[in-house]
């Protein structure tokens, strides 16, 4: 029997539009170890289960012979699909036509897979690999973009939007990650700049590489614009869906609960000993944390930029859970402009999506210095004091070692709004060390005293006795409980089932404003 010729050419018109630039582009996008548009959905999602959308589609210009340069699908891929059986939506950029271009039906077939992410409550993730506006289509593309930054704005806290930078991108094409929750980055493949070398070198005389510029180095450890980087495309998609396993669909539902078989009632007998008896040696607060939670296992986020501050995702009892803490083993664990913004950044993000926070605090206060407050330390000290206040979700703090001064008080403290606060018997709560402390109380009688050091000595450890212990704190309740190190897995995992149906609210108003 004789096949339709009609349903002959709908394969063929298919098997045109799977082509992008054709064999040659895809040939040269290998050559650059780089994968094509639609080999990244397939890794991304779970097999088989991409659904395309709008495959068919070309551009409608005319301008500059592009009428002759017509591809199925134009410059990028968009659709649906799953990872571990839940629902996403994705769009990845061509580069093999037009060199992943933005014109305007580009921006139609993301807006439309970003609208269909908005009404079924479903995360929208960016494979971008783009060099921006496509400069034939004139005002035409740069209105395109604003319309996804809407959509990216008006989506967020709404739905998770995940990013993935997979080429160079430039100009327009890297404010709409920025505006995403998460940038994903390859190493040595992967840029991202407002404007490229040629133009920096052409404006301000530099002669600078593109890895220099904006390399995934750059970016996650100097800007803190991207969060994770990777080796390879395929680890930076494997990433992304590790990712997801922390995250709700929307921020009208909890996160995945996973039980995983570590023990909820495990203890850990080598917390007990972690934290030195000096108080001025450091200690490494991820073999804390990889002790504590569900099998060790810590996805970190934004772990090469301010790394005195450490944030990412975990699991405790099988609830995902995420976390921020101190670092005594860089500066000494000390909030600086960086460190407070990546910290108040991912608090947010975890409030929107209803994701409880646990904070261990080692914090010796604020770092001083001219370059940090012409810097604007207190407006970024600011910030993540603002989104400790305003986040809703339980918050659950442990304090190990250093509470000291306004930083005591930043931290999740209770006096604003954390609900459990426990710590631990080496925990120091107060205005600040008992060095400087006693510096400043007892001034006049040290300029008095026969021998100043050994006066000052003592003074320091009787302040230290008196006043450098979680017990004043407890006594007003400042301190919910002090507890054995080994006892704060159980604990935590007792109270966030404790808090399951935690509710609480802010004043009603239509945003705040928190101090950019």
């Amino acid at each position: 029997m004789n096949e339709n010729p009609k349903t002959i050419h709908l394969r063929e018109m298919r098997a045109k539009s799977q082509l992008g630039g054709g064999a040659d582009r895809i040939a040269a996008q290998h050559k650059k170890g780089r994968l094509t548009a639609r080999e990244r959905i397939d890794i991304l999602l779970d097999k088989g289960s991409f659904r395309e959308m709008d495959a068919f589609i070309e551009h409608r210009t005319h301008h500059f012979n592009l009428d002759e340069q017509k591809f199925l699908s134009d410059s990028v891929v968009t659709g649906w699909g799953t990872i571990e059986g839940r629902l996403v939506y994705v769009f990845s950029q061509d580069f093999t036509v037009f060199g992943g271009s933005l014109g305007e039906v580009h921006a139609e077939k993301i807006c439309k897979v970003m609208d269909m992410a908005m009404k079924t409550g479903a995360p929208v993730i960016g494979l971008n690999d783009s060099g921006g506006a496509r400069i034939q289509e004139g005002v035409v593309s740069l209105g395109g973009y604003a319309d996804i930054f809407l959509r990216n704005t008006l989506a967020s806290g709404v739905i998770p939007q995940i990013s993935a930078i997979m080429g160079p991108c430039a100009g327009g094409a890297v404010y709409s990650p920025a505006l995403t929750d998460f940038i994903f980055m390859v190493r040595n493949s992967s840029y991202m700049f407002v404007t490229g070398p040629d133009v920096v070198k052409t404006v301000t005389h530099e002669d600078v590489s593109f890895e220099d510029l904006g390399g995934a180095s750059v970016h996650s450890e100097k800007s803190g614009v991207c969060h994770v980087t990777a080796d390879s495309e395929a680890d930076t998609l494997f990433l992304i869906r590790r990712l997801l396993e922390y995250l709700p669909q929307n921020n009208m539902e909890d996160p995945p609960f996973v039980q995983n078989g570590d023990d909820p009632l495990r203890m850990e007998e080598g917390l007990n000993s972690i934290v030195p008896e000096s108080p001025d040696k450091p200690y490494d607060i991820k073999e804390v944390i990889r002790m504590i939670v569900d099998n060790g296992q810590f996805f970190e986020i934004h772990e090469n930029f301010a790394a005195n501050i450490v944030v990412g995702f975990a699991r405790l009892g099988g609830h995902s859970i995420g976390i921020v803490a101190n670092q005594p083993a860089v500066l000494a664990g000390v909030l600086d402009i960086d460190a407070s913004e990546k910290g108040a950044r991912f608090v947010r993000l975890c409030d929107s999506f209803n994701i409880p926070i646990i904070t261990f605090e080692d914090v010796p206060g604020f770092l001083p210095g001219t370059h940090q407050e012409h810097g604007g330390i207190i407006r970024s000290g600011a910030k993540l004091l603002y989104a400790y206040c305003e986040a809703t979700v339980p918050k659950l703090t442990v304090i190990t070692r250093k509470a000291y001064g306004g930083a005591y008080c930043v931290m999740s403290s209770k006096h604003i709004r954390s609900d459990l606060n426990l710590a631990w018997p080496t925990a120091e709560i107060a205005v600040m060390g008992p060095d400087g402390a006693v510096s400043i109380i007892f001034r006049k009688e040290l300029e008095k005293a026969k021998d100043p050091v050994k006066r000052k000595a003592e003074l320091v450890a009787e302040y230290r006795e008196k006043f450098a212990n979680p017990y004043v704190a407890a006594e007003r309740g400042y301190v919910d409980d002090v507890i054995e190190p080994k006892e704060t897995r159980p604990r935590l995992i007792n109270a966030l089932e404790m808090l399951q149906n935690k509710r609480d609210a802010n004043p009603a108003k239509k945003h705040g404003n928190i101090p950019l």
